[in-house]
């Protein structure tokens, strides 16, 4: 059980609650602070002040007054109005971190929802009925107000659900989990469940956490790289990297020497020739620097995921409702570009090892392809093809769409973040760099087998061992992508990142 108190949700217990289905909780402080705004509200909205949401109109339409008697038909029309999602469904877990970071941010007291409301959430989330969201249709301010509006129908007994492996309306459902939809809702209550950030916070944490992971696989496969092109190592000495000062090339190139230590396979500059290329010596400063962008784009979403992203925002205990800009993504948007950019760079500079593990003019003395009588054998020609296809692709993905910005609500809201877009993006990205890396394990173990595996480091040789469970070596030509599946299946389930002894290193 995960209890929920508004500060101290971060990226590993969000990854339990949407990936291992931990159970959450309330803190029993937080329901003091709920129920306190809620009354707030009740008063507001019976009030003739005018305070936007709660007694307005949205968007342009703020202007509008609502009659006390129709507030809460206001709030269930704005969902149905809102849920204007489009393309394929989100990921299972992508909506459960929505839920779990929309209930975080709620409980926080500065909303005016009822406590009932939050627990009908919190009810879903622990029976693993997920709500149907759709992909696309969000600009990231005023916050996701597509995607929330299909992650809240539920609540009312409206949209489709995922349950028990079926999509199903909610009504289904809710009949086979013995669950009742809430009968209303008050006011403010739609807008405080969809006026957030949680859709791209939700997709973007998710990548991010398999990002970390991927860097360290990432270099993983460019230590047994270094070993099948029997490259330098003098380029990881830490007297080098230290006199630079970054902290991920430091940590990368102490990690690569872990990885090849007491290797037989690597070599010191003068032995075969003097330098290495930069796909090999530059490989700190580069895998480096991605790490260090992943450990700024994880301060920017741990704090978002305990944010209050509201509009208006509740200040019960001095009775005002505040109606600013907390939902506006541009924070989470500029730092999924900046997420995309890294892995995007991930992939780049592993394409060119697997072109000079490949290439007979570059691999130094392995056969053409990595396989035998070529010529008749085509090898791991079509690997380097479809890893290079990968990357240009992600250079393509990697255009920022935090630089975009289009009017909506008749101007009203002039500039948007384009958030989600950019979270998308960046799951896109991190899904391509993925196979490139895999294809670069099963590039590499080829080359160590052609090479009569001499004797490789510590942790390169229980990568090479955990892979070679699942893919063989390759003596001729056969069906490539079955193998391509596996080796990528590998990284997907973190088998060869589980079977290594990190260390210290996060």
């Amino acid at each position: 059980m995960i209890i929920l108190d508004g500060k101290h949700l971060n990226l590993d217990s969000l990854v339990r609650i949407a990936r291992g289905h931990e159970k959450v909780s309330i803190n029993t402080e937080n329901t003091l602070l709920v129920l306190a705004a809620e009354r707030y509200v009740e008063k507001v909205a019976a009030g003739d002040k005018p305070v936007y949401g709660i007694n307005t109109g949205f968007g342009k339409l703020s202007d509008v007054r609502i009659n006390p008697t129709e507030v809460g038909k206001l709030q269930q029309n704005l969902l149905m109005s809102h849920a204007c999602g489009v393309g394929n469904p989100l990921a299972e877990d992508i909506v459960r971190g929505m839920m779990a970071m929309r209930v975080n941010a709620l409980i926080k007291g500065y909303s005016g929802i009822r406590l009932t409301t939050i627990e009908k959430l919190i009810e879903l989330l622990n029976k693993d009925i997920c709500p149907v969201v759709f992909e696309k249709g969000s600009l990231g301010s005023s916050g996701d107000l597509a995607p929330l509006s299909h992650m809240s129908l539920p609540l009312i007994g409206l949209g489709e659900v995922f349950y028990q492996g079926k999509r199903m309306s909610t009504k289904s459902a809710f009949a086979l989990a013995g669950i009742s939809p809430l009968k209303e809702l008050k006011a403010k209550e739609g807008l405080s469940l969809i006026n957030g950030t949680q859709a791209m916070t939700a997709i973007g944490a998710l990548t991010l956490y398999d990002a970390i992971h991927l860097e360290k696989t990432a270099t993983l496969a460019l230590s047994l790289s270094l070993e099948a092109l029997h490259g330098i190592v003098d380029a990881f000495d830490p007297r080098v990297h230290e006199l630079r000062g970054q902290s991920g090339q430091i940590e990368v190139a102490q990690m690569i020497l872990k990885h090849i230590s007491k290797s037989k396979m690597t070599t010191k500059q003068g032995e075969m020739r003097v330098q290495d290329a930069y796909s090999l010596r530059c490989a700190p400063q580069v895998h480096g620097a991605s790490l260090d962008t992943f450990k700024y784009v994880k301060k920017i979403v741990e704090a978002e995921m305990n944010a209050v992203t509201d509009n208006p925002i509740v200040f019960y205990d001095q009775e005002e409702a505040i109606s600013a800009g907390n939902f506006h993504g541009q924070p989470l948007a500029l730092a999924f570009d900046f997420l995309g950019i890294a892995i995007s760079e991930l992939a780049n500079i592993s394409e060119r090892r697997i072109e000079r593990l490949v290439n007979p003019s570059l691999s130094n003395g392995l056969p053409p392809f990595l396989v035998n009588n070529c010529g008749i054998n085509s090898g791991f020609m079509i690997i380097q093809y479809s890893a290079a296809s990968l990357v240009s692709e992600n250079k393509v993905l990697s255009h920022p769409a935090s630089v975009d910005s289009i009017p909506s609500s008749a101007n009203q809201e002039d500039h948007v973040s384009m958030g989600t877009i950019a979270a998308r993006k960046a799951g896109a990205i991190l899904d391509n760099a993925r196979k490139v890396i895999a294809m670069e394990y099963m590039s590499a173990c080829q080359a160590i087998d052609l090479r009569a595996k001499k004797d490789l480091g510590n942790d390169t040789q229980i990568a090479y061992n955990t892979f070679r469970k699942h893919i063989p070596f390759l003596e001729e030509d056969t069906i490539m992508y079955p193998h391509i599946n596996a080796a990528e299946a590998l990284l997907i389930d973190d088998t060869i990142y589980n079977a290594i002894n990190w260390g210290d290193i996060e």
